[in-house]
């Protein structure tokens, strides 16, 4: 029986094509050969994609979409013709233990040699992934191996892993599987005192968690997920990102059919589903587990910290991700008290909105441990609000009223500001852990509450309520210095930023907007006029002049390990190179001089998308999720590059991507301009660098004397200033005197009589 023919939309066209949807549908008007639809319907055509690649070939377009795009499109259009995909994960964890040779020998092997090939490489890993059965490939399957081959060969296993994934969820109609970012993960990790070496995640998604634990010494990882492709996908990323790890993974309920009865392990990662009701509660209500009383119907989160508690060794730690709810509802006061009365419960602490998904809400970290028998008592409890402290420069605002404005028009919670974030958890926890009974807290940040204050009729853990009382203790006169050196730093930053504001060297282009001819940066690139770096992919085994370089840095002090990375984050909010270097997994990384030209790979997110890289950026590690353009300056000027490759509309022409915009930097388009006028653009575009630089910089000085006012008046540490009236400000006492020294006298709400 004959397969159908693949067809494409109009999108897809521009992809492949390397051009916008506005040129395809000239194409479409322009010449009488271009393929004529052949499903679909009239507002949303589709093409023959055989006919649409033969008819660019004549015109001489080859593709433009980056690996991961065209396996992406390969899988849709496999999918047409009923086809899986939940076999090409084994494949995935295969083809990324050979190298990029082999790779591409095996892509143009007959279709065939192919199969049997693909067939063999899955049975050598079939036993590391749960639930793998034989796999048979077919005939029709070839196009999509060659896609994944190549997608792994020039991307890495992590990338073919995540659109397969894609796939996998959308085919089972899943809902509620958001992976854990990197960063948070890596806080959480932090939190387990000393490098841990069996760690358990009982919801482990992505298996993000974990491999934070395996980046910090872990040797042995567990991992269950309710839902098989998430522990298939699990499996293999953690045998991509952690070789050195023994990977166990289960798929299964953990709270009714847990699949490690009788583990104990040094640490417990989790970010267990929130709010699920259908929990097991009538079947579960003996279970063992419940140590501290057994959960409400309607406290899910309750079961799984003491599945959590009930896997680790005496003495180890369990880090929750958890919503913020749980820690005041009434339903769960008992429990919550029996876990603060038994010493299990050590610390709570209050993430900023947008830290993870449901991201308009705080969610709070719990830090627990289980008791050693005869260990010494714990008479306090520590509680962080950074709520107020981590939304970084430049998003639009402070504490949690920062919001960021999405692409698509709507509103997001900042992200914060991940390096602040964690070096002030961690130290704050390290300090609490390290003499607890010492512990002096920060005022308005961290506060350890003792067990008796905390054991009242409602048993609130909110971090908030707690760490809020702790404000009255700062020093009214080291907050107001502190309030006229912020106000002032401020009102220079105004000043700047309206001199910046003030310039005005360009003008109108006139009746009509200037047009002129482009070439995309994959032609700039062969041409010669600059050259594209990355990042070395997972998986990648190829020696490349980074991975010598690499080699020759071995044993050296000033090897590339002891250097920061410049990240995604660091170019949307103007910092320097903040990235943790065992963040990239990888030796293989260029070094970032200055003049290049550095561009965000995700499109998702406020703040700019391009910068040239100054004498601060020189020398750092370039970043997973960024590409970088070195310009030869005899032929593009760097700004004028910069300003054009970030610019809005060339961004979204060359991503990709529904909830995730990826950027593909081959695609993004450069006017072709003589280089005295590129440096005309490029000395706008430096300006225009300089403007939201300034603007950041007030912003956040604004927000944090803004903060600080607040903070001292609701405090009782400042005091208002005269009215219009020319009245004084109230005093502790409720009273003050006339500032023309009259007998009179006036309460806080009036004058008195005398």
């Amino acid at each position: 029986m004959s397969q159908p023919s693949a067809q494409v939309t109009a999108a897809e066209i521009s992809r492949i094509a390397g051009v916008t949807r506005a040129t395809v549908s000239n194409w479409r008007r322009r010449h009488d050969d271009f393929p004529a639809p052949s499903g679909g319907t009239d507002s949303s055509p589709l093409y023959d994609l055989e006919s649409v690649r033969s008819w660019l070939a004549t015109r001489g377009h080859v593709s433009a979409a980056s690996p991961s795009e065209e396996l992406r499109t390969t899988l849709r259009l496999h999918a047409q013709g009923g086809g899986g995909t939940s076999d090409l994960l084994l494949l995935v964890l295969a083809a990324a233990r050979r190298s990029p040779e082999e790779l591409t020998a095996a892509a143009l092997l007959p279709d065939p040699d192919l199969l049997s090939r693909a067939e063999r490489e899955v049975a050598t890993v079939a036993d590391a992934v749960p639930g793998a059965d034989a796999v048979r490939f077919r005939a029709d399957d070839t196009a999509v191996l060659r896609a994944l081959y190549a997608c792994v060969r020039d991307e890495g296993g992590q990338a073919a892993l995540g659109v397969l994934a894609e796939r996998e969820l959308e085919d089972s109609a899943a809902s509620g599987a958001y992976r854990t970012p990197e960063p948070l993960a890596d806080l959480l990790a932090g939190l387990i005192p000393g490098p841990p070496v069996r760690v358990l995640d009982p919801a482990c998604g992505s298996g993000t968690l974990l491999a934070a634990a395996a980046r910090r010494g872990a040797r042995e990882v567990y991992g269950q997920d309710t839902l098989p492709v998430q522990a298939r996908r699990s499996a293999v990323s953690l045998m991509l990102t952690a070789p050195r790890a023994e990977v166990t993974m289960r798929a299964a309920d953990s709270l009714r059919a847990d699949a490690f009865p009788g583990l104990v392990v040094d640490a417990v990662l989790c970010n267990p589903p929130f709010g699920v009701r259908d929990w097991g509660h009538d079947e579960l209500a003996y279970d063992p587990r419940w140590a501290y009383g057994v959960p409400p119907r309607a406290e899910s989160e309750l079961a799984w910290v003491q599945h959590a508690l009930a896997h680790l060794t005496p003495g180890g730690h369990a880090i929750l991700l958890l919503p913020p709810a749980m820690a005041g509802r009434a339903s769960g006061r008992r429990v919550r008290a029996e876990l603060v009365r038994g010493g299990a419960l050590r610390a709570v602490i209050a993430l900023p909105v947008g830290a993870s998904v449901p991201l308009h809400v705080g969610l709070q970290i719990w830090v627990l441990q289980r008791p050693e028998p005869g260990g010494p008592e714990r008479k306090s409890v520590l509680f962080v609000d950074t709520a107020e402290t981590s939304t970084p420069a430049g998003t639009g605002g402070g504490g949690t009223a920062g919001v960021t404005r999405s692409r698509g028009g709507g509103s997001r919670s900042a992200a914060p500001d991940w390096a602040e974030l964690t070096a002030r958890v961690l130290g704050v926890w390290r300090a609490f852990t390290a003499n607890p009974d010492a512990f002096e807290g920060e005022p308005g940040v961290a506060h350890a509450a003792g067990v008796v204050d905390l054991l009242d009729d409602v048993v609130d853990l909110t971090p908030a309520r707690l760490v809020r009382a702790s404000r009255a203790e700062v020093d009214p006169a080291v907050l107001s210095a502190q309030v006229d050196v912020t106000r002032g730093n401020l009102v220079k930053a105004a000043k700047s930023l309206a001199r910046t504001a003030a310039h005005e060297e360009w003008g109108s282009a006139g009746a009509a907007a200037r047009e002129w001819r482009t070439a995309t940066a994959s032609d700039l690139s062969r041409g010669g006029a600059l050259t594209f770096l990355r990042t070395a992919p997972e998986g990648a085994r190829g020696r490349t002049e980074e991975a010598e370089r690499a080699e020759a840095w071995e044993g050296n002090p000033e090897a590339p390990a002891a250097r920061a990375v410049l990240t995604g984050a660091d170019i949307a909010c103007g910092s320097g190179p903040t990235g943790d270097p065992s963040e990239l997994r990888s030796a293989v990384a260029p070094l970032v001089a200055v003049g290049d030209v550095l561009v965000r790979a995700v499109a998702n997110g406020d703040g700019p998308m391009a910068r040239v890289a100054g004498e601060e950026d020189a020398g750092a590690l370039l970043g997973l999720h960024v590409h970088l353009f070195r310009p030869d300056p005899a032929r593009l000027d760097a700004w004028f590059l910069a300003g054009f490759l970030g610019a809005e509309e060339n961004i979204a022409g060359a991503s990709t991507g529904s909830t995730v915009l990826t950027v593909s930097p081959g695609r993004l388009r450069v006017p072709l301009l003589p280089l005295e006028e590129q440096r005309r653009y490029g000395d706008a575009f430096r300006h225009v660098h300089a403007l939201r630089a300034e603007a950041r910089r007030a912003t956040r000085l604004a927000e944090e004397t803004a903060r600080l006012l607040a903070g001292g008046l609701t405090g009782g540490q400042l005091l208002p200033g005269r009215d219009a009236a020319g009245r004084e400000a109230v005093g502790r006492d409720g009273e003050t005197t006339h500032p023309q020294g009259a007998g009179s006298r006036h309460s806080a709400y009036g004058p008195s009589s005398t």
